[in-house]
């Protein structure tokens, strides 16, 4: 009998060469005379028949061993697709918070930026009608923050 492991230890071959000398054991069993041998013979025969229960016995074990190893790669393959799978849907929620930040930062910006325009738009509607009366100079001074817009404007007589 022969046993053969691969590196991995999901692979095992197992050689059992009992069958032919079981005919032969079986051929030589019936020319044996009854007398002083049959105690020996009987003692020879129940060893060759412990010795396939043995074999059948080990071929079951390793079989059974075969089998569960075969299970658990299937159960660690199985736990590492779905540690896969969570991790791709976390990744997609965090892109997508990111991407939704992003947007509302970008309409906040927008919406500070139009603001400012606006302003600017009704000063230089005002400046242009006071400049025609007064003739004076215009000297301003913009600052936006993320919360606060603040404008400094001084009017200079010449």
């Amino acid at each position: 009998m022969g046993i053969q492991f691969c590196k991995d230890g999901n692979f095992i071959t197992i050689v059992i060469e009992s069958v032919e000398e079981t005919i032969e054991w079986q051929q030589k069993k019936k020319l044996v005379k009854v007398g002083k041998n049959s105690m020996a013979a009987r003692k020879i025969q129940a060893w060759w028949r412990g010795t396939l229960v043995r074999r059948t016995l080990l071929h079951a074990a390793l079989s059974a061993w075969i089998i569960q190893c075969w299970w658990r790669l299937m159960l660690a393959r199985q736990l590492e697709r779905k540690r896969r799978a969570a991790l791709i849907a976390y990744a997609k929620k965090e892109w997508a918070v990111v991407k939704l930040q992003s947007l509302v930062r970008m309409w906040r910006i927008h919406w500070r930026y139009c603001q400012v325009l606006n302003a600017i738009y009704v000063i230089q509607c005002h400046w242009k009608c006071h400049t025609c009366q007064t003739c004076s100079l215009l000297r301003g001074h913009c600052v936006v923050t993320t919360t606060h817009l603040q404008f400094h404007i001084e009017v200079i007589n010449p």
